[in-house]
């Protein structure tokens, strides 16, 4: 046999292997992940707590947040947790606490981010003579370690008496003590009314003493016959 035959012969096997590896390769690669027994592979939570409550406390044991819900439930597949009516409260030392409370809410795997979405309401408690401070929004994201809230959401911000701001898009940074409004800033303010209390004073005319005298008087000599009659002069002159 030739060379050149042999070669003829042998370089489509040589294909034919190469193409069968390939399609094995191929097939390998699109096939899904077998599920695991344990279960782990569905988002199914292995746990639900009701009446859920954390804390975060600072090195040296005063109180950092508090972060509650109604019901609370992890799922192992993405180690993700699931919130329903959840608080979350924020302390400072000799400052006035902040709650946020929403209808749904998820924590990431590291506890590092907390989401709080639909209905989310912000409150400030009132301090200093500064009144009570609302922010409404539907979505809020709370980075507790960075000390740091955002959102891409509408954002309702009422400040007591009559103040309210609309816009689009909110950062607070705590640490810097700024709150950024980014996209379609509106505000309505209104001056607080000062009420001026009007005194109104009696004069008491010498005319008048006198004849308060005279009655006092008249008060005496009647004291002196009947003790009925003192009673009803004495209401008289009151």
């Amino acid at each position: 046999m030739h060379i050149g035959t042999r070669s003829a012969i042998v370089f489509p096997l040589v294909l034919l292997l190469l193409l069968a590896l390939l399609t094995l390769w191929i097939n390998e690669t699109v096939q899904p992940p077998v599920p695991k027994i344990d279960g782990s592979s569905r988002h199914d939570p292995d746990y639900i707590m009701s009446n859920f409550v954390t804390t975060q406390t600072d090195i040296n044991g005063h109180l950092r947040y508090k972060l509650a819900a109604v019901e609370m439930r992890h799922f192992p597949d993405d180690d993700t947790t699931h919130l329903q009516r959840p608080r979350y409260t924020q302390f400072a030392i000799g400052k006035p606490y902040t709650q946020v409370e929403g209808m749904r809410g998820y924590v990431s795997s590291n506890g590092e981010v907390v989401e709080l979405v639909d209905h989310v309401k912000v409150t400030r408690q009132a301090f200093a003579g500064k009144g009570e401070m609302t922010v409404e929004t539907e979505y809020l994201n709370i980075r507790p370690d960075e000390e740091l809230v955002t959102t891409k959401s509408p954002v309702v911000i009422r400040q007591a008496p009559k103040t309210i701001i609309y816009a689009t898009g909110m950062i607070y940074e705590k640490k810097k003590r700024t709150v950024t409004l980014q996209h379609n800033v509106r505000a309505h303010y209104e001056r607080p009314t000062v009420k001026v209390a009007i005194i109104k004073t009696k004069t008491v005319t010498s005319k008048s003493r006198r004849a308060g005298a005279g009655s006092k008087s008249v008060a005496t000599k009647k004291r002196n016959k009947s003790n009925s009659n003192n009673a009803r002069i004495r209401r008289r002159h009151e």
